[in-house]
């Protein structure tokens, strides 16, 4: 992959969660242009209604959609996506980038998670887990994960 870029619903406010991420854009700097797109997470009231927020979700939804790239594979991250464990993902990466896909996006929505509209122009949907990760720490997870995958892929030490 040559670029890969994050689209990520939500700011790092954290100072842990914003090192983390900084250690890990750094470490993939060499592997590949990776970029981060943050877009505002709507705001909704302290117990929204399931229209709010398929209304929030919508609105987030139209940024998302308008950063996407023209060209290239979108991976949407949400819980009814497929699980793969280390090898299973950087080999899937791989089979993308030996089908000639040169820029991924990765969709990580915020708490209440994606639209429907972005799961269905996604080309994958990913789980990192079966279990419920705040969207701050999944972002990180991600990131910890493709720089793992280039590991796995350059047969370093990393991955164990």
């Amino acid at each position: 992959m040559r670029g890969i870029q994050l689209i990520c619903v939500g700011k790092l406010k954290e100072s842990y969660f914003q090192e983390a991420a900084s250690e890990y854009l750094k470490r993939l700097g060499p592997y590949c242009r990776i970029t981060v797109d943050e877009v505002a997470e709507q705001r909704l009231p302290d117990r929204p209604s399931p229209a709010e927020i398929e209304a929030a979700l919508a609105r987030e939804a139209e940024t998302i959609l308008s950063r996407l790239p023209k060209n290239g594979a979108v991976i949407a991250l949400c819980v009814e996506g497929k699980e793969y464990d280390s090898e299973a993902f950087a080999s899937m990466l791989s089979c993308l980038a030996g089908r000639g896909v040169s820029r991924l996006a990765f969709v990580i929505g915020g708490s209440f998670g994606l639209h429907s509209s972005v799961k269905e122009r996604a080309d994958h949907c990913l789980s990192l887990s079966p279990m419920t990760f705040p969207h701050h720490l999944a972002r990180i997870m991600l990131l910890e994960q493709l720089y793992r995958t280039f590991q796995i892929l350059g047969g370093t030490q990393y991955h164990k």
